[in-house]
């Protein structure tokens, strides 16, 4: 049977979705039931039985992004899109390609559109060879997504103008403490690809997963309010919190990844996972 993370992780029905285009690229799904909230808006997307499509006449990214911006804000205004984060996504297929348009962070999983995140895992190892155990975080109660699950460490959504790294260090003090001198030893390990249905709509994310090991006489302790509380668990404490689900799905595939790589978990009990590391094809 598989990981409750695992079969999440790809839970998407095209059928139920239209492709959201942009100029010749696909760049997201909307929901069926959403498509109809865009009819009011003629001048701005182009929509039929096979697509919607923003109208051609927004052949910049500014334009694109103050038309965007327009409906997004009357959207968000309707309670049709929640969690507010005032913070600019880049509407873009791969990270290092070109921007087709800007958007508020919250509309991306209305819109379908690709995101980037980082997730960290916070590796204790002992010099005098006791087991060794990661440092896992309780998101706030009040996160707009995943609320008082278990999380990595570190974890957050690559904003427009961040690299890997920068978004690395600065999460590392906001959501941990963790200073820059030792943020910047983070390895890389692989990247994940989720695209699941949620609640607030599609989420098509890749997932730069890392591993940090920390002194094993250092505590997190959260810097913006975003963290219940950390603990330093166990490998077979980690492993059943995934089997439970007690774990976000990009939190399970991060620590999945980490525990692969380790050793520290058969392959056998994961088995599946190779897939997400590859990207989903979008259309």
């Amino acid at each position: 049977m598989s990981l409750p993370c695992l079969v999440a992780a790809r839970r998407f029905d095209a059928h139920a979705h239209l492709p959201f285009w942009i100029d010749a690229e696909q760049v997201g799904w909307i929901r069926s039931d959403d498509v109809r909230l865009l009819a009011r808006w003629p001048d701005v997307f182009e929509i039929d039985d096979a697509r919607v499509k923003l109208a051609p006449a927004f052949n910049t990214v500014d334009l694109r992004s103050a038309a965007l911006g327009s409906v997004i804000g009357a959207l968000a205004a309707d309670g049709r899109i929640p969690g507010w984060r005032n913070e600019t996504y880049a509407i873009r297929n791969a990270f290092d390609a070109r921007p087709l348009a800007y958007i508020e962070r919250a509309a991306s999983r209305f819109f379908g559109t690709m995101t980037y995140a980082v997730h960290l895992n916070g590796v204790v190892e002992y010099a005098d060879g006791g087991a060794p155990g990661l440092w896992i975080a309780r998101r706030s109660d009040t996160k707009a997504t995943d609320p008082g699950m278990l999380d990595n460490v570190v974890a957050g959504g690559i904003g427009w103008g961040f690299s890997v790294e920068t978004t690395i260090v600065k999460e590392c003090w906001e959501e941990a403490g963790i200073p820059e001198e030792i943020a910047v030893r983070a390895v890389a390990g692989r990247t994940a690809y989720v695209l699941q249905s949620l609640p607030e709509g599609t989420q098509a994310e890749q997932i730069f997963i890392y591993d940090l090991a920390l002194p094993a006489d250092f505590a997190p302790r959260n810097q913006d309010g975003e963290v219940g509380e950390h603990r330093l668990a166990r490998i077979d404490e980690v492993a059943r919190w995934i089997e439970e689900g007690a774990m976000t799905v990009d939190a399970s595939l991060a620590t999945l990844d980490c525990l692969l790589r380790r050793r520290w978990i058969d392959e056998e009990a994961c088995q599946g996972i190779e897939a997400l590391f590859t990207p989903p094809i979008m259309g």
